[in-house]
């Protein structure tokens, strides 16, 4: 068997990723997402820019400890400066990292026109900085900004810039496409010249963005012509149309041919794994609502909606799905719609670990019913939860947990003790459960005194006391809100539609639909609990007649 070779993984997300509008990181957030890069098994972790802002700087103050080298990011020596004497570079060079990121220019006309310096200058600045890092005892790593742009107009003084942090001891020079538009035939051919000009692939990275939306094709093209050092960020953040995507780039390199059997990286089966929640933790940190047709990870990456798919899905996998599913953590999902026959019918029953016979009356039941709901607003397609519950309601195979005698919500106007005008919404739930009766009452404040709204607090008053079911609903939390008016005028219906998660990181969409948003709302919020329920395995209490 032929050995594979090496190919190392530089994550950017708590760098290049912070460039991503919107996107904030505190230091909790970073030394959290650390953790996940870590045990994800990423080789090089680039922590940000020390002295650049304050979370950086306090971020390095409280480095973690991390398998994974951690490296500080900044820029070469300013013009009229010594390497020794810049504070800038000092700061980056002080932050104690086992690794330093240097960024500099590779363009004749960036360094002409942003940098306004001599050519030679530029060189001399690549040269004393990279050799400041190196005679600090660190790895230095070259980031060639702008590379493909400069390789365009002026290849000899691109390859000048390489060798300048090449002869000061870089261990990696690292080709920038910063602008995000250069193809991947021209990325390759780029490296692979860069290669053939004496620059050794086993010390040459890639770092691409996405404004082509060819940045992890970029990525491996690079690797392709034999680069071995690819950048990335989580969830492709990044400026702009953010940064190639190593949730897209780490499962290819290690499930497609010929990556697969060429390579080899730091992340083991078991890691790559938990790509998915490590891809919906990100954005759950950030309060960002996942991609769902990312590649790998997106919750439609593995939907089977047409029939035909679904029939021939049933028989094997392989026809519709160009990898499994659980290797990355991810699941299939049959959804269902006013389209779907009884084979997609059969396997979304499956998954549900329901079967039911060809043939069976039941299903011609199930789906009428789907049809019938689907004509009054409902939207099975994406809310899979409620649709299971309707079938097994159909089939006789959902349990009697609970019943809800009332509800009210209100919402109040009125001064707080700044004199100024603020909502509080208050919602009062009343449940049967077994003999009892129960009712819990909520307000939608939150711990910084905000109203979270009538939803929030409804949501709060369902959950807050289950009685026998509390223990199996106390880590699900809701994670995403959609409101649709599926018809104008004063016949308006409201779709709402629910997206739960456990503390396992299992996620389910339910569906409610009514006039009013409110109960739309609770509609949706039941469906989510009683599927918890019911996949958890918990056995009902017996409801007493009344």
């Amino acid at each position: 068997m032929t050995r594979r070779e090496r190919l190392f993984l530089y994550d950017t997300t708590l760098r290049d990723g912070q460039q991503t509008q919107g996107v904030q990181f505190s230091v909790a957030d970073k030394q959290l997402i650390a953790a996940m890069l870590d045990a994800l098994g990423v080789d090089y972790i680039e922590g940000g820019w020390p002295g650049a802002n304050p979370t950086d700087s306090d971020f390095f103050a409280r480095a973690p400890a991390t398998r994974s080298t951690l490296a500080a990011f900044g820029m070469t020596r300013r013009a009229g400066r010594s390497a020794a004497n810049d504070d800038v570079l000092a700061a980056v060079v002080n932050a104690g990292t086992p690794a330093v990121c240097l960024v500099g220019k590779a363009h004749v006309y960036h360094v002409r026109t942003a940098l306004g310096v001599s050519l030679e200058e530029n060189l001399a600045a690549i040269r004393d900085s990279v050799a400041r890092v190196v005679a600090l005892g660190r790895e230095a790593i070259f980031d060639a900004e702008h590379f493909f742009d400069g390789w365009q107009a002026d290849p000899a003084y691109a390859l000048a810039c390489l060798q300048a942090a090449r002869d000061a001891g870089a261990r990696w020079v690292v080709l920038c496409d910063t602008n995000g538009g250069t193809l991947p035939d021209a990325i390759g051919r780029a490296t692979a010249a860069v290669i053939a000009a004496g620059n050794p692939g086993d010390r040459l990275g890639i770092h691409c963005h996405d404004d082509a939306g060819t940045a992890v094709a970029g990525s491996l093209a690079a690797v392709d012509a034999g680069a071995r050092q690819v950048q990335g960020t989580l969830n492709g953040l990044g400026e702009r149309c953010g940064n190639a995507n190593l949730t897209t780039l780490i499962p290819t390199l290690l499930l497609k041919e010929p990556w697969a059997s060429r390579f080899e990286t730091g992340v083991a089966p078991a890691a790559l794994a938990t790509l998915t929640r490590v891809s919906r933790r990100l954005d759950d940190i950030l309060n960002r609502v996942p991609l769902r047709s990312a590649p790998y990870v997106g919750a439609s990456a593995f939907a089977h909606k047409a029939g035909l798919h679904a029939s021939a899905i049933l028989k094997d996998p392989a026809t519709y799905e160009h990898v499994d599913p659980a290797a990355v953590g991810n699941a299939r999902v049959i959804p269902m719609s006013n389209q779907a026959g009884q084979s997609n019918l059969r396997a979304r029953l499956a998954e549900a670990g329901i079967a039911v016979a060809a043939g069976d009356p039941a299903l011609a039941r199930i789906l009428e019913k789907v049809k019938a709901r689907e004509e009054e607003g409902y939207a099975y397609d994406t809310a899979q939860a409620s649709f299971e519950l309707v079938a097994r309601g159909e089939l006789g195979l959902l349990p009697d947990y609970f019943e809800v005698k009332r509800y009210r919500v209100t919402v109040e106007r009125r001064k707080n003790r700044h004199n100024r005008m603020v909502s509080l919404s208050e919602a009062v739930v009343v449940v049967k459960i077994g003999a009892q009766k129960v009712l819990s009452v909520s307000e939608s404040m939150d711990a910084e005194g905000r109203d979270r709204g009538p939803v929030n607090a409804l949501a709060k008053a369902l959950a807050k006391d289950l009685g026998p079911y509390q223990a199996c609903i106390d880590d699900l939390r809701l994670v995403d809100f959609k409101v649709r008016i599926t018809q104008g005028g004063t016949e308006a219906v409201t779709r709402v539609i629910i997206d739960s998660e456990d503390g396992s990181g299992r996620r389910w969409s339910t569906v409610g639909v009514s006039p009013n948003i409110v109960d739309a709302s609770f509609e949706a919020l039941l469906d989510a609990i009683v599927w918890k329920l019911v996949r958890d395995g918990v056995e009902p209490v017996a409801m007493a007649a009344e």
